[in-house]
């Protein structure tokens, strides 16, 4: 029930009215809210901000795809993050086709899994090129046999493993493939009602592309839903210390192997005298035994140095550095 008004209050309300400082009809319309419809069966759990912290995570797990697999598949990776929704689960398995690849994987300290599933023309292609085939998908679908789903386990858990850095921004997590599953029916990891988040990526191996889909549940991220927004993401984003990542460079290129070469001395001889030789035949250079020899680092003239022994090996000792741009 309303308030009720004081005879002063009707007497200022007609006054205004009669003077025109306010339309009855405006405040008619005014008084009318706008009602807006919620779905109790498909509660919005996830907001647009919870899909685009999603995209990106996943873009950045694309990346590190890409970058992975092709030492594996000896082939070009190629992934592209297509859409992110959220819908029940019951869509998403109703949806599935048989066979199928589902990965279920556990993500402590979350509660619960998530499931990535593989298309299964990118599961024909992936056992074809682990086995040393051109890496095609097969022309009619067939059930998968245990050596091949043991294989298809092996690129899966390398995707598993690879989760670990792009949610690192927002938890530290400990994924593990716990089992595949090629039938939907026994992937059933929530209630068919709960509310999931998909995240569809296109995976290109060669020639042949497929979806991999990512499925979320809500009650698995329930605890760290806070954090899955942009603004959280990029400030808690850390700044790494340019000296640090010097030192990473320094330390990977310093693992690096590289020819080098010591030239004794250069001499030209006919083409006769060089069909000829022999095992003995000596052959003249043009530097002295105490003339200081140019060493090259790949084809590039980077020391000088004077030969000589170390141990029983011949060796060069080096005597000055040749700093040419």
């Amino acid at each position: 029930m309303g308030d009720v008004l004081s005879q002063n209050e009707i007497d200022n309300l007609l006054a205004a009215l009669n003077s025109g400082d306010f339309d009855a009809e405006e405040m008619k319309e005014g008084a009318e809210k706008s009602v807006k419809v919620y779905d109790f069966a498909r509660p919005t759990k996830f907001s647009k901000e919870h899909l685009r912290t999603f995209e990106i995570i996943f873009e950045h797990y694309g990346r590190l795809l890409s970058t992975n697999l092709p030492a594996y598949f000896r082939k070009n990776v190629q992934v592209e993050v297509m859409n992110s929704e959220a819908i029940t689960y019951s869509e998403f398995s109703n949806a599935l086709s048989n066979p199928v690849i589902l990965g279920v994987v556990g993500v402590a300290p979350l509660e619960g899994n998530i499931i990535i599933e593989l298309a299964d023309n990118l599961g024909y292609a992936i056992v074809d090129r682990m086995l040393g085939g051109g890496g095609k998908p097969l022309e009619k679908s067939r059930d998968f046999t245990e050596v091949e789903l043991i294989i298809i386990e092996r690129i899966i858990n390398i995707c598993t493993n690879l989760l670990i850095e792009p949610w690192e921004s927002v938890i530290s997590i400990e994924p593990r493939l716990e089992r595949i599953e090629t039938n939907s029916q026994f992937a059933q990891i929530i209630s068919p009602s709960e509310m999931i988040a998909i995240i569809t990526m296109n995976i290109k191996i060669g020639n042949v592309d497929g979806l991999m889909n990512v499925c979320i549940p809500y009650s698995t991220v329930e605890d760290v839903i806070d954090k899955l927004n942009t603004k959280y993401w990029y400030a808690s984003m850390q700044v790494q210390d340019e000296e640090i990542y010097q030192e990473m460079i320094e330390h990977t290129i310093s693992k690096a192997k590289i020819p080098i070469k010591a030239v004794l001395g250069k001499s030209i001889i006919s083409v006769n005298d060089f069909v000829n030789i022999q095992v003995g035949d000596i052959i003249r250079l043009d530097t002295k035994t105490d003339e200081e020899l140019s060493v090259y680092v790949g084809n590039i003239n980077k020391f000088t140095a004077l030969p000589g022994a170390s141990s029983d090996v011949y060796a060069v000792r080096l005597t000055s550095v040749v700093r040419e741009e």
